[in-house]
């Protein structure tokens, strides 16, 4: 069976975005993108891809499915992007969004929960994972499926904004795996669901 990993970057207080669904206030340095790079390259929009010096035909290393709400989906569609991730299998939920013009993204309108549950027993394009890409609400919703969070902490405080996990009350215990740390401070940490 499929995994359902959730990989997002943090403030201290436990922000992925700030109000307006900023992240530049991120610090970061040479040595994070370039591992990330290495490690995650279907975490780079297609079309950031070659510009972040990720050679075209590079392969997904973890997932080849993609899941977010129309708030991580929205900042590519103002830009003229309908399908920020073309190297993946993308699935936008959303309740308001009338349509997507590109076929390479399917709009869900129904239980989240069912279809990740769906795709978690499906064979993946590739034989690979699940990426909750965001948000913070579609992640409370999910949090009964997601079986690992791959979280780059970063050393700032965003004071308001979009929370990690949106929701109710739900206490879901994981396990920590492996860290990795980097110049400006911030870390990687893998957790393990319990």
């Amino acid at each position: 069976m499929r995994k359902l990993t959730y990989y997002v970057g943090v403030s201290l207080d436990g922000y992925i975005a700030g109000p307006g669904g900023e992240v530049d206030f991120y610090p970061w340095t040479d040595d994070m993108p370039e591992w990330i790079n290495a490690r995650y390259p279907e975490t780079v929009p297609t079309h950031m891809r070659e510009p972040a010096g990720i050679p075209a035909g590079t392969p997904n290393q973890r997932w080849d499915t993609l899941i977010m709400g129309r708030g991580t989906y929205e900042p590519a569609l103002s830009a003229g992007i309908a399908s920020p991730y073309a190297h993946l299998k993308q699935y936008v939920v959303s309740a308001t969004l009338a349509a997507i013009e590109d076929p390479g993204v399917e709009l869900v309108r129904s239980e989240p929960l069912e279809l990740v549950r769906r795709l978690k027993r499906e064979e993946g394009p590739e034989g690979k994972d699940i990426w909750l890409c965001g948000g913070g609400n579609l992640a409370g919703q999910l949090i009964e499926e997601i079986d690992e969070l791959v979280i780059k902490s970063y050393p700032v405080l965003a004071g308001t904004g979009v929370p990690m996990i949106g929701g109710g009350f739900r206490p879901t215990a994981f396990t920590p795996v492996r860290r990795k740390e980097f110049r400006n401070g911030a870390q990687v940490t893998w957790f393990d669901r319990a």
